[in-house]
């Protein structure tokens, strides 16, 4: 434990937002009396965000400069037996690096929301639901047990639920945030499922305690069968982050979220929620790294979401949508990096990522306002006219996802590739295949939606849903779009800088130096990638000039090309291609299916399982025959004996002479 580090101080960090969010929340809201306005309210949230933010920063900076580090419990709940349940935090390379990414995206989500929700009822109750995610954040990537762990899990999940369904009164986002909810809760069974196995046979719920016994574990076997115990609760424990990260088949909630407000999309969607399962499996390498079957299942579910979800990307005409499943397809990067056991390419990815998607997100919600509420982008078209700030913006944003040597998307994506590349594990040359062709699909799906937004013929005079509203409020009859205020600009300008430096500025020590020492471990004798990449590393400029001669910059600019061609130059092609190729489009436009089956195969079986259980186990057997079973069976033996209950004492003797008779008869017949 480092003297630069107090408890105290660390404390700060959580608490700061969820005091905002406890005040916001009780006196800023119809359930505590409407006591503060919505100036006061969201001045003392984005305040303990920025006060959060601060530590955040000064915490890296003692972690990198100091080496700093803490790994102490702060509060000690209960013992059980020999297990201890526990609220502690590890600070460590990871930890505040992932502490500072999400208080400074929460902070901007924050400034933005000022201008983004000026219009709405529940102004106050929004800054009050994003501070509580920001704390239900913090507490998970500072925690030092898999309790609190759990505990950060489920709330940031339950936070997701209420800001998904924010406009409760639509009934498109209750069903979003119901089945937010339910998908969520998938997989976190696989997810407690695998922190009991780990608890039962290693006694701890504490990382350091359960990863000294790691290699203990490893020679264990899952009882009744011949699979490794620490293959079974890894397998578990990643199927928890399919369900939070949004991995093939557990993705279908994401897409529907964006019924929620855009500020909320951009904090779930970009350094947050969906970012815990990548966090959490780079937090268990000391475990990953010993079961070569759980790497595989994950570097095949990874390359699966990387490409097909990028493929729904592709014919999405909802602005938001299309930055929906961009996220999708770049979180498969993500786990794919962490299949191939290169979890720091992966946390790196999930670095530049949050950055770059954060500014799409609010590029999206900058150009929805300056539409008046309009988020299709059929009826959009030469938008930089009228939205500089936003047009630069976005194109940084959109010039960092497709991989753009020097920017900061081109260094961790292609160290993705690179990675996946070097690995020889089974399922690696599916996974090499999908995000390299993931890679043309992206820049075709990018730029398709920044041609259609910002160049071309003006078209928003053309929407016959010209009513569509965002906010649920009335539609200005002023067409024309016009720049957002700067509490909403200014946020954009704050996420494009790190947008394009910080990839530069932090590969050498993220990925080479000495960053995660401690933190991430990798078995360098079985798993090569990042010796590889080490070994091929000459420093990011060289990096960013030898990319321009690699194939992923070919593919990314084959796909800038063609949505160039079909959306400007050719515009009536992409519905002749439709019409062409009808049935793949249409497989594509129900998201292959997904929704349909999950509604009337796992629903409708779900349902009858349930149905026979309550009739047939609940009412038949434990109401029928147990419950109702028993008194009638007592009742009917009670019916007959009672007839022997005559209140006639001639009746017991003449009883009592037929046993003795009975007693008699057994002894001299049976016993001679």
């Amino acid at each position: 434990m480092s003297a630069t580090l107090s408890a105290s101080t660390l404390l700060a960090v959580p608490l700061a937002p969820l005091v905002g969010a406890v005040v916001a929340g009780l006196f800023g809201t119809k359930f505590g009396g409407n006591h503060i306005g919505r100036r006061v309210t969201h001045s003392l949230t984005i305040l303990g965000v920025l006060v959060s933010f601060i530590i955040s920063a000064m915490t890296l900076n003692s972690v990198v400069n100091d080496g700093a580090r803490f790994n102490a419990t702060i509060y000690e709940w209960m013992t059980v037996g020999g297990l201890k349940m526990e609220v502690g935090f590890l600070i460590d390379g990871l930890t505040a690096m992932m502490m500072c990414v999400v208080t400074f995206v929460s902070l901007m989500v924050h400034i933005y929301t000022i201008g983004y929700m000026q219009e709405d009822d529940g102004y106050n109750r929004f800054f009050a639901y994003i501070s509580l995610f920001t704390f239900s954040m913090l507490m998970l990537v500072m925690s030092n047990n898999m309790l609190q762990l759990f505990f950060g899990w489920e709330a940031v999940g339950l936070v997701s639920y209420l800001l998904i369904g924010f406009w409760y009164n639509r009934p498109t986002a209750i069903f979003a945030n119901m089945k937010a909810f339910v998908v969520n809760r998938v997989g976190d069974f696989g997810f407690i499922l695998g922190i009991g196995l780990l608890a039962a046979y290693a006694g701890s719920l504490n990382y350091g305690e359960v990863f000294a016994k790691a290699d203990a574990l490893a020679k264990l076997s899952f009882p009744g069968t011949e699979w490794m115990l620490l293959t079974v609760a890894c397998i578990c424990l990643f199927i928890g982050a399919m369900g939070k990260s949004a991995q093939f088949p557990l993705h279908v909630w994401l897409p529907d979220s964006m019924e929620g407000p855009t500020p909320i999309s951009a904090l779930i969607h970009a350094a947050t929620m969906v970012t815990a399962g990548i966090f959490m499996v780079a937090r268990m390498s000391p475990l990953f790294e010993l079961s070569d079957t759980a790497l595989s299942f994950i570097l095949v579910i990874g390359g699966i979401t990387a490409l097909f979800m990028g493929f729904l990307g592709v014919i999405q005409n909802d602005i938001k949508r299309v930055v929906a499943y961009s996220t999708l397809s770049q979180l498969g990067y993500m786990t794919v990096a962490l299949g191939a056991s290169a979890y720091s390419v992966a946390v790196f990815h999930l670095m530049t990522h949050a950055f770059f998607k954060a500014l799409l997100f609010l590029g999206a919600g900058s150009v929805i306002i300056g539409m008046h509420h309009n988020q299709d982008m059929r009826w959009m078209g030469n938008v930089r006219k009228y939205m500089p700030i936003t047009w630069i913006t976005s194109l940084v944003g959109s010039l960092a996802l497709i991989g753009t040597p020097f920017f900061s998307g081109f260094y961790s994506k292609d160290s993705i590739i690179e990675a996946v590349h070097e690995s020889h594990l089974w399922g690696s040359g599916f996974a090499y295949f999908a995000v390299l062709a993931s890679v043309f699909v992206t820049a075709l799906y990018s730029f398709r939606m920044y041609f259609m937004v910002f160049h071309g013929k003006e078209r928003f005079d053309q929407n016959p849903d010209a009513h569509h509203d965002d906010h649920g409020h009335g539609h200005d009859d002023h067409h024309e779009p016009h720049e957002s205020p700067w509490v909403v600009w200014v946020p954009l300008v704050a996420l494009a800088i790190p947008s394009v430096v910080i990839g530069f500025m932090t590969i050498e020590p993220l990925l080479f130096g000495e960053f995660f020492k401690g933190a991430i471990y990798v078995d360098a004798s079985k798993h090569e990638a990042m010796k590889e990449l080490a070994e091929a590393f000459h420093g990011p400029v060289a990096m960013a000039l030898h990319g321009l001669t690699a194939a992923p910059f070919w593919l990314a600019l084959a796909g800038v090309v063609v949505a160039w061609y079909l959306y400007l130059v050719n515009p009536a092609l992409p519905a002749a291609i439709k019409r062409a190729f009808g049935p793949i489009y249409t497989l594509l436009e129900n998201k292959y299916y997904m929704d349909w089956f999950n509604e009337n195969v796992i629903a409708r079986a779900t349902r009858a399982l349930g149905t026979g259980l309550w009739k047939g186990g609940d009412q038949g057997i434990i109401d029928g025959g147990i419950v109702n079973g028993s008194w009638k069976l007592v009742g009917r033996i009670a019916g007959a004996v009672r007839w022997l209950q005559t209140g006639f004492i001639y009746h017991y003797a003449f009883s009592m002479l037929i046993g003795i008779f009975v007693l008699m008869s057994y002894f001299v017949w049976f016993k001679r």
